[in-house]
C-alpha cells in the first residue's frame, strides 16, 4: 500500500471518534474540478466504496486517502492560439501585443482551452498511528507532504500539530559510514543500488545500479567529498526500501516470506483484501521505521515543523 513514505510526528492531538473524524473530512471530501479549474484536491474512501466512511481503522491504524485531480493544456496548444490571437490584433492594430498585455492575453487563452483539458488522477493514502504519535504520508517530497498535511491539519480537527521526524544522525552522514566501512547497522543489509553527489555547484554524480557496493571504490568516492543521496537496504530479510538524504523511504517493498504468510488470509477477505493489506503494511513499517530511527541514532528532539501552518492555495479546496 506504501511505495514512498515520510515520517511526521504528532505533537499534539485531541482525537475523537470515528464518526466525528468522518463528519470532520466530509468538509472537506473530494469534488472534481470545474470547468476552468486546474486542479482540486478532497478525501475520498480508503477502501474506494462510495458508501464507506471517508477513516477506515484497521488494527488502530487510522487510513485516509486524499485524492488529487489536475488539468494540463498541452503547451503546444497555448501557444498555438496565442499566435493567432496576437496575429489578429496585431492586424486589426498594427501594434502586437507585449509583456504584460501579452501575459493576460495568454491566461485568457488558458481559460477558453481548460474545459477541453483532459484531467488526471492521482491519490495519496495517510497512516495515522494514534499510539505511536506517527503520521505516514506516501509522499516522495517534503513539498508534496506538505500539501496533503495542511488538508489534513485543516479538516480533522482536534488541533493537531506535526512535525517532520528527524534523526540524531543525518541519513547521509549514516549511510556514508555504513558505506566506507562495509559494515550496515543490526538488522540491516545494504543493497545492491547506490547514488552519490559531490555537495557543490558542479554536483557531480556517481549511480550505481545492479552492483555491489562492498568495494573500496565507494569508500574512495566518499573520501573524496561526495555524499550519498540514496541507498538501497533490507530490513530483516523482510521489507526492502531505498532510504534518501531527506528521511524519505522510498520503493518500499514486502518480500516473499512477508507475503507467503499473509496470502491465505489476504484470499479470504471479503473487502478486496483491504483489512489484510493494512494490516501486512502497517505491521511490518510500525517495525521497520523504529528499528530504521535507532540505526540513524535515535529521533531527534523538537525537529523543525515539516507541515505547513499556513492554509493550502483556493484552488486545492474541494
Amino acid at each position: 500500500m506504501f511505495k514512498n513514505i515520510l515520517l511526521y510526528r504528532i505533537t499534539q492531538w485531541d482525537t475523537s471518534s470515528l464518526d466525528t473524524l468522518d463528519e470532520r473530512l466530509q468538509k472537506g471530501r473530494f469534488v472534481s474540478c470545474g470547468a476552468t479549474q486546474l486542479e482540486s484536491a478532497g478525501w475520498v474512501q480508503p477502501r474506494g466504496d462510495k458508501h464507506t466512511s471517508l477513516i477506515e481503522s484497521v488494527g488502530g491504524q487510522l487510513i485516509l486517502r486524499l485524492a488529487v485531480e489536475r488539468k494540463a493544456v498541452p503547451g503546444s496548444a497555448v501557444k498555438s492560439r496565442l499566435e493567432e490571437r496576437l496575429d489578429k490584433i496585431e492586424q486589426e492594430t498594427g501594434r502586437r501585443p507585449k509583456g504584460k498585455m501579452a501575459k493576460e492575453l495568454k491566461e485568457e487563452v488558458m481559460q477558453e482551452l481548460l474545459p477541453r483539458a483532459f484531467p488526471k488522477h492521482s491519490a495519496n493514502l495517510v497512516w495515522i498511528d494514534p499510539q505511536s504519535k506517527l503520521v505516514v504520508v506516501s509522499a516522495g517530497s517534503v513539498k508534496a507532504a506538505d500539501r496533503i498535511l495542511t488538508l489534513l491539519v485543516e479538516t480533522i480537527g482536534g488541533g493537531l500539530q506535526l512535525r517532520l521526524l528527524q534523526t540524531q544522525t543525518s541519513p547521509a552522514t549514516a549511510m556514508s559510514e555504513w558505506l566506507t566501512t562495509k559494515e550496515a547497522p543490526a538488522g540491516f543489509t545494504v543493497d545492491r543500488e547506490c547514488e552519490l553527489k559531490q555537495p557543490d555547484s558542479e554536483k557531480s554524480a556517481v549511480k550505481y545500479a545492479r552492483h555491489v557496493l562492498d568495494i573500496d571504490e565507494v569508500g574512495e568516492h566518499i573520501k573524496q567529498g561526495k555524499l550519498p543521496v540514496n541507498l538501497a537496504m533490507t530490513w530483516e530479510g523482510r521489507v526492502s526500501f531505498v532510504l534518501t538524504e531527506g528521511m524519505s523511504v522510498k520503493k518500499i517493498k514486502m518480500l516473499d516470506v512477508v507475503l507467503e504468510n499473509n496470502t491465505a488470509k489476504a484470499g479470504k477477505d471479503d473487502d478486496g483484501g483491504f483489512d489484510a493489506d493494512v494490516a501486512i503494511s502497517t505491521g511490518e513499517l510500525k517495525q521497520l521505521i523504529p528499528a530504521l530511527v535507532e540505526a540513524l541514532g535515535g529521533e531527534q528532539e523538537g525537529a523543525i515543523t515539516g507541515a505547513p501552518a499556513t492554509p493550502a492555495p483556493d484552488r486545492l479546496a474541494a
